[in-house]
């Protein structure tokens, strides 16, 4: 049976290059071949090397939530319409909704909403979105409206979306997946850790930088704290790492430090998972989307208290039962959360929209 092509537009700023590269290894599988289109920034030589085997193209387009000028990005779309026909492929998923504006796609769009502007405003600004920024949202409103499909990352995410953009059809939820790359487990550290976009007003890491102030253990601080729209942060406790590449990281989480993440915005939370998959201990902020995937594997604290976040893990670095078993619950809460489950949700999507009669190949046949 003949399989899909697909072209999976994504950006190697953040966590949605992690996500892409992890979807288009477990949808081969499948009978999908995924070719990846890089907006803004090129991807590093790590990143390369992490995508090693794929078909991946360096467009050269400008990011969405970066690019100033709307008529930019409507050209940028164009261009992806171009490349989709020049690549003969049946499905274009898209992780910016905006690209999908005002253009003419000779395939039907996957619209999966990993963030937006809107919902990060609303969600660490707590006002209104700016006038001059309401070209982003009506961008991204047309974006959905003429997508075959909206995804989100999580429930929660959905139901923002939902909401802000007063979306006609409903609203997917594919939760993200990542492999476990973690070595075996070592003695717990006796440390806190945290990974994130640490320049992104959204991960609140000014709390934790706080928290750590109140510790008498160190609080180590993985990712940059400058981004490419300008936004950086300065940090007074934690010990910044920079970014790190992923045997690194493995290597930290093989230590089950505490993990914390005092989020305001979190669609989904790659690097959490990361920690959950490893056996850390999660001490996250409490907030819609944590609560969904974590339930009651973390303890959750109110986001912006830097005295509850340090309570909390003083409480589990004296009690090395209770923080060993709380890194269970999260090791066995993570292993929900596969690649293989991503895909096969995303998978049934698009032969939906592309294929009625295409059946993903690890299941024809199936009972």
């Amino acid at each position: 049976m003949t399989g899909i092509r697909l072209l999976l537009v994504t950006d190697a700023v953040g966590g949605v290059w992690t996500y892409s590269v992890e979807l288009a290894r477990a949808l081969q599988p499948l009978g999908i071949e995924a070719t990846l289109a890089i907006m803004g920034p090129p991807a590093s030589q790590a990143q390369r090397e992490a995508a090693s085997g794929l078909h991946v193209i360096d467009t050269g387009l400008p990011l969405d939530w970066i690019e100033p000028d709307p008529d930019a990005l409507r050209r940028a779309g164009d261009a992806l319409a171009d490349l989709a026909r020049i690549e003969a492929v049946d499905v274009v998923q898209s992780n910016s909704s905006a690209l999908l504006a005002e253009c003419k796609f000779d395939q039907p769009c996957v619209a999966v909403q990993h963030s937006c502007v809107a919902s990060w405003w609303a969600a660490v600004r707590g006002t209104s979105l700016p006038q001059d920024f309401a070209w982003r949202r009506d961008l991204t409103q047309a974006g959905l409206q003429r997508a075959a499909a909206i995804v989100a990352p999580s429930v929660a995410f959905a139901t923002v979306t939902a909401r802000i953009y007063e979306v006609r059809s409903p609203v997917a939820v594919v939760h993200n997946g990542r492999r476990v790359s973690s070595p075996q487990s070592l003695p717990q550290g006796e440390f806190v850790f945290t990974a994130s976009r640490l320049w992104d007003e959204g991960k609140n890491v000014a709390t934790l930088d706080a928290m750590a102030g109140r510790l008498k253990v160190p609080v180590q601080a993985a990712g940059a704290t400058r981004g490419p729209n300008g936004a950086s942060i300065g940090l007074e406790h934690l010990e910044p790492l920079g970014d790190l590449s992923e045997s690194r990281l493995a290597g930290l989480y093989a230590a089950r430090p505490v993990f914390a993440s005092a989020a305001l915005y979190e669609p989904f939370g790659l690097s959490v998972l990361e920690a959950g998959q490893a056996g850390c201990a999660l001490v996250l902020s409490d907030i819609p989307t944590h609560r969904e995937i974590w339930t009651d594997a973390a303890l959750f604290v109110p986001a912006c208290d830097a005295d509850a976040f340090a309570r909390a893990v003083e409480d589990l670095l004296a009690d090395p039962d209770e923080r060993h078993e709380l890194g269970q619950l999260a090791r066995r809460r993570a292993a929900l959360y596969s690649p293989e489950r991503m895909a096969r949700g995303m998978a049934d999507i698009y032969a939906r929209i592309a294929r009625p009669h295409f059946v993903p190949t690890a299941i024809a046949g199936a009972a």
